[in-house]
């Protein structure tokens, strides 16, 4: 059985930082590629970072370059997002999700405000 557990989430100050994790277990997790959407409060859920297998890949939305940074632990089966410069417009529930098993976690709310 596929699982997902999202963490790190929290309030912070615009221009702060805040490292999200992702624990995963229920499959070989070094085999598949890792993913982080997130989903604003009456928008629709959006892709934010995807990750290879082996981490020598990644991917952004356009509009998160440069600040978000997408990563993975494989010995410990964790996926993370750095997130740095955080503005208001980041709040947003945050998930990781796993695309070759269409699986979800439940997500973390992260919260950008002063």
């Amino acid at each position: 059985q596929v699982q997902l557990a999202e963490s790190g989430g929290g309030l912070v100050q615009p221009g702060g930082s805040l490292r999200l994790s992702c624990a995963a277990s229920g499959f070989t997790f070094s085999s598949y590629a890792m993913r982080w959407y997130r989903q604003a409060p009456g928008k629709e859920r959006e892709l934010v970072a995807t990750i290879s297998s082996a981490g020598g890949s990644t991917s952004y939305a356009e509009s998160l370059k440069g600040r978000f940074t997408i990563s993975r632990d494989n010995a410990k089966n964790t996926v993370f997002l750095q997130m740095n410069s955080l503005k208001p417009e980041d709040t947003a529930v945050y998930y990781c999700y796993a695309p070759r098993f269409s699986s979800w976690g439940q997500g973390t709310q992260v919260t950008v405000s002063s």
